[in-house]
C-alpha cells in the first residue's frame, strides 16, 4: 500500500494476493505520468513474470516532458518483445492483461490517455458518477455487445475470464490496445483495477466507496477490503489516481 503525489495529481495503490491464491500475479506502476495495472494470465506459465515485464516496460516513460499514444505503443511493443522471451518449459505461454492511464499533454491541456487490452479496467469518477472507460476484451463482453447475454450474466458466466487480447499469450506482434482520451479536470479520479476486484464488488459498490473515501489511498484501501470480504478469489489490485487543483 503506497501514496504519491506529483505533477498536480495524487494517489493510492493497494494490492494483495487474496485468499485463494497462493502467489500475486498481479504488477502495477504508479509513477507520474503512469498509472497501470498487470495481471499475469492465470494458470498460465510465468504469469507473474509477464505482467512484471509489462509495467518495467512502460517505465521508459517515466521522466520525459512529454509523451505520446506513439511512445505508450512503443513501450507495449517492448513489453510484447520481453515476454515472448520467457522461458517456458510446460503449459501455455505466459500472458498477462493491461490497463492504466497516462498524463500526457494535448493542445488542450494535461489528458488521462486511457490504454486497454485485456479485462483489467479502468474507471472515471467525476461529479458523483462513476463511468467505466475501458472495454474489457473477453468472450463474455462480445456476448453483451451482441444482445446474447446481459451483463449481469455476465457477471456468472462460465467464460467470462477467456480474454481475446493480451500481451503474450503466444502472440509475435504486439495487439492493438484501446486508447480513450479524457480531460484532466481537478477533483476528477480514475480507478484502475485488475478483475480481482471487479469481480467480487459491483460497480454501484465500487461508486459507493469512492464517494464516502476521504482520498484516494483511503478509497484504494477500502475498495481492497471489499473485495477480500465478498471472497477474494483472485489477486486484487487497486490503483486510484485524482486530479489536484491548480
Amino acid at each position: 500500500m503506497t501514496a504519491g503525489e506529483s505533477h498536480g495529481v495524487r494517489w493510492g495503490t493497494a494490492t494483495d494476493r487474496g485468499s485463494r491464491r497462493e502467489t500475486n500475479e498481479d504488477s502495477h506502476l504508479a509513477q507520474y505520468p503512469v498509472f497501470a495495472v498487470a495481471d499475469g494470465m492465470g494458470g498460465h506459465a510465468a504469469g507473474e513474470v509477464a505482467s512484471a515485464c509489462a509495467v518495467d516496460a512502460l517505465r521508459a516513460l517515466v521522466g520525459p516532458d512529454t509523451v505520446t499514444p506513439d511512445d505508450v505503443r512503443a513501450a507495449l511493443a517492448d513489453a510484447q518483445s520481453r515476454i515472448r522471451q520467457i522461458p517456458v518449459e510446460t503449459g501455455a505461454p505466459p500472458g498477462t492483461t493491461f490497463s492504466g492511464v497516462v498524463v500526457v499533454d494535448s493542445a488542450r491541456g494535461r489528458t488521462w490517455l486511457v490504454v486497454n487490452l485485456g479485462d483489467s479496467r479502468t474507471y472515471r469518477w467525476a461529479d458523483g458518477a462513476l463511468e467505466r472507460v475501458s472495454v474489457d476484451h473477453s468472450e463474455v463482453e462480445e456476448l453483451v455487445a451482441r444482445g446474447i447475454i446481459t451483463p449481469a450474466d455476465a457477471r456468472t458466466h462460465p467464460r467470462r475470464h477467456v480474454v481475446t487480447r493480451v500481451l503474450g499469450g503466444g502472440r509475435e506482434d504486439a495487439p492493438d490496445p484501446d486508447f480513450f482520451a479524457l480531460p484532466l479536470a481537478a477533483g476528477d479520479e480514475v480507478v484502475v483495477c485488475t478483475d480481482g476486484l471487479t469481480d467480487e464488488v459491483p460497480d454501484a459498490r465500487i461508486a459507493e466507496i469512492l464517494r464516502h473515501a476521504t482520498g484516494p489511498q483511503d478509497a484504494a484501501d477500502r475498495l481492497l477490503a471489499a473485495a477480500l470480504v465478498a471472497g477474494g478469489h483472485d489477486n486484487i489490485t487497486v490503483l486510484v489516481v485524482e486530479a489536484l487543483p491548480d
